[in-house]
């Protein structure tokens, strides 16, 4: 094989971005609960205790109601989305760059690494990560939401790593990677100047569902009471319904305002995974 045809191979065209409705909605979705969640705080004073306001229904002194220590459900909503936002984020960053560094890695170099990638990730996929999640988390008390987001992102990188180096591998095989190789460029230059640029797009949106898990796993360790004792929505759905405030229709603002914070933050999120994926793809939205 000669270099010269290969290096007339042109690039593949950078996409132009013609951002679609779903994903410009969920996008403005999230930038909204963002700034709700860290200036709110700024302008909301944090609710105080009132025996006298104990789970009261929606009125023109509480919008959503009050908990079960009459605090304002709607100041606690306000007050409490940073911290699951900030997990999300973190959690899935680093998920995405545990499984780009696995996955790149064992496509590229192949072979003995290959294998021994591989087998490590198809072990981590055997285990009852949730489970072991549990345990640790109970175990070793998780104190801020870094720390968290780190554990979270241990246990859940494993399948976005095989579909990074299968994308890998597919672009292994195009012309302008093999020209790239001829002219013996190095791995650092390959994978960072070569491939992972052309699987930006996919990245952005595995980065987003990885967001997307993270808050479910939040959610479920606060369910179980094993997170730190922060009013985040978590925490605080987790409490109301430990008071029973479901059963009763007064109280259960309290249960319904968290539960609705998390819908519209996950909503944001799936809205933009699936806005950019057809974003990026445009044969998705033709075929609709």
């Amino acid at each position: 094989m000669t270099i010269a045809p290969l290096l007339a191979t042109p690039r593949p065209k950078r996409f132009k971005l013609s951002i679609t409705p779903t994903a410009l909605i969920g996008t403005v979705l999230f930038t909204l609960l963002v700034l709700v969640s860290f200036i709110g705080p700024l302008v909301v004073a944090a609710p105080q205790l009132d025996a006298l306001s104990v789970s009261q229904p929606p009125s023109s002194h509480h919008i959503l109601g009050t908990d079960y220590q009459g605090r304002d459900n709607l100041a606690l909503a306000v007050r409490g989305g940073s911290d699951m936002i900030v997990l999300a984020v973190i959690a899935g960053t680093l998920t995405t760059l545990i499984a780009v560094l696995f996955g790149s890695s064992s496509a590229y170099f192949g072979g003995r690494v290959d294998a021994l990638l591989m087998r490590a990730t198809d072990l981590w996929l055997t285990i009852p990560r949730f489970i072991l999640l549990v345990v640790i988390a109970s175990t070793w008390r998780v104190e801020s939401t870094v720390s968290l987001a780190a554990l979270i992102s241990v246990f859940s990188w494993p399948v976005l790593a095989r579909q990074i180096r299968a994308n890998v591998l597919s672009l292994k095989e195009r012309e302008y990677v093999e020209a790239a190789r001829l002219l013996d460029l190095g791995p650092v230059h390959m994978l960072f100047r070569e491939l992972l640029p052309n699987m930006a797009p996919f990245i952005v949106v595995s980065t987003i569902q990885s967001m997307t898990q993270a808050i479910y796993q939040q959610v479920g360790l606060a369910f179980l009471g094993i997170l730190p004792l922060k009013d985040n929505w978590g925490l605080l759905f987790s409490v109301a319904y430990g008071q029973n405030a479901i059963y009763f229709a007064d109280a259960a603002w309290s249960v319904l305002t968290p539960i609705a914070s998390i819908c519209l933050l996950q909503l944001s999120l799936v809205m933009m995974a699936r806005g950019y994926e057809e974003t990026f793809n445009p044969r998705l939205r033709s075929s609709r």
